[in-house]
């Protein structure tokens, strides 16, 4: 069984559509896959009828943008019930960050000389909820100011660089909370990679497991192999679930193709009976 639990289509920043990205994974030989797009449910229904079309076992779940010690946090959400009113509520904010600051994001990059106008973002989104600085990065592409999405991160998005504008991330105590108080459970993305804890260590995954957390993203293609062992030897001993994925954008990121990464089904079966429980950290049999 291959199983992949961290994709995005293009309700976010991914360039498939819902069902285009599972077609996708059947074609990828993936069995399970899971849809986290950036801080929405959005996508969730055409997946589902897609998945229900070719026999492909889809988890419904999330990319909530958190923060945790003045740090940006990606904390993967799997089954929380997209309704659960407190939840809904910080997802709106966060969306509302997200497309509040594509004007400003504009403007520095055209005191730069750049020529670009908010409705290139918008082209470049194609309806996506989840808009934001991936948008505002195509748009770069197509205008032929960078040659990708690294290019513009690394040239004038990302952290510290000329276009760069901050916006709200849910305080990560309170994702976790969020997410087990709706039904569902949750793994922190690439947690020694970009977007992650700045290499936490094991009493940091510790204090968080008390918090909530159900388990640790290892395989990532953010992470080598060290970086993987050591993760993987944290999740051992903290009992949390250890999971890998590819992270797939479609063409938005290069050499995170579907099934790159996956997740052990044994793994899998601790994440799902963890969701079953309602525990926090899923435990091993045995």
């Amino acid at each position: 069984m291959r199983i992949d639990l961290h994709t995005h289509s293009r309700a976010s920043d991914g360039t498939d559509t819902p069902a285009g990205l599972v077609r996708a994974a059947v074609d990828a030989g993936l069995d399970v896959l899971a849809i986290t797009d950036h801080d929405t449910a959005d996508g969730w229904a055409e997946a589902r009828r897609a998945a229900e079309e070719t026999g492909l076992t889809l988890v419904p779940g999330m990319e909530i943008s958190s923060r945790h010690r003045g740090r940006g946090v990606h904390l993967l959400a799997y089954w929380p019930d997209p309704a659960h009113a407190p939840l809904t509520a910080e997802l709106d904010r966060v969306l509302a960050g997200r497309q509040g600051r594509v004007p400003v994001m504009v403007d520095r990059l055209r005191a730069l000389g750049i020529e670009i106008t908010e409705d290139d973002v918008r082209r470049a989104a194609q309806g996506a909820v989840a808009s934001g600085r991936p948008h505002v990065a195509d748009a770069l592409v197509t205008l032929g100011v960078v040659p990708d999405r690294t290019a513009a991160f690394d040239r004038y998005l990302g952290w510290g660089r000329p276009a760069h504008v901050d916006r709200y991330a849910v305080p990560l105590e309170r994702a976790l909370a969020l997410v087990q108080e709706a039904g569902g459970v949750s793994v922190v993305a690439h947690p020694w990679g970009r977007g992650g804890l700045g290499h936490p260590d094991e009493a940091t995954f510790a204090e968080l497991k008390d918090l909530g957390l159900t388990g640790v993203e290892v395989d990532h293609q953010d992470h080598d192999a060290a970086a993987r062992d050591r993760l993987r030897a944290i999740a051992r001993n903290l009992d949390l679930v250890a999971t890998g994925s590819s992270d797939y954008h479609g063409d938005g990121k290069a050499d995170h193709d579907l099934g790159c990464n996956t997740t052990a089904p044994d793994e899998y079966e601790r994440l799902t009976s963890a969701r079953a429980t309602g525990t926090a950290g899923a435990r091993r049999p045995g």
